[in-house]
């Protein structure tokens, strides 16, 4: 692998982890909204990230291959699959003067739970911290090995 594959991972990986951030920040800013353009309480969503593979088809790849000897599959980073709703029911809350409250006086609120996405924003973050970190060292190997050709 060379260092500008590493980079392009690394660049990969932070562009999909800014958008996890982004996506949990409007769980978050959502928590306490009833009425939504669609009709209801807001849906909590989630992003869905899938490997990006190099195309073992292409003549550079398998000449790669072969002088490498791979034996497993080479990947060039991650993207993000799809950003998917969570369709499930919201907690009700006994409110009767509320306007989106039902027949009943309950209003159902959105499914987004606090703790789990604070959890999640954690997460993100640090796994964006690591690759910030990956991109640095990857750039102070490139240095150094400028410096041996002076």
């Amino acid at each position: 692998m060379s260092f500008f594959s590493s980079l392009n991972t690394s660049g990969t990986a932070l562009t999909a982890q800014s958008l996890r951030m982004d996506i949990i920040s409007q769980n978050m800013a959502n928590i306490d909204t009833t009425r939504t353009a669609e009709g209801g309480p807001y849906k909590r969503k989630t992003v869905i990230f899938s490997e990006i593979s190099n195309d073992k088809n292409s003549f550079r790849s398998m000449f790669n291959t072969v002088l490498s000897n791979e034996t497993t599959n080479s990947l060039s980073g991650v993207k993000v699959e799809k950003i998917e709703v969570d369709n499930s029911e919201g907690p009700k809350e006994y409110n009767p003067n509320h306007p989106d409250a039902d027949e009943n006086g309950y209003v159902t609120k959105p499914n987004v739970n606090v703790v789990e996405e604070m959890v999640n924003m954690i997460s993100a973050n640090r796994a964006y911290e690591a690759n910030i970190t990956a991109v640095n060292i990857t750039k102070g190997m490139i240095n150094k090995t400028l410096e041996i050709g002076k």
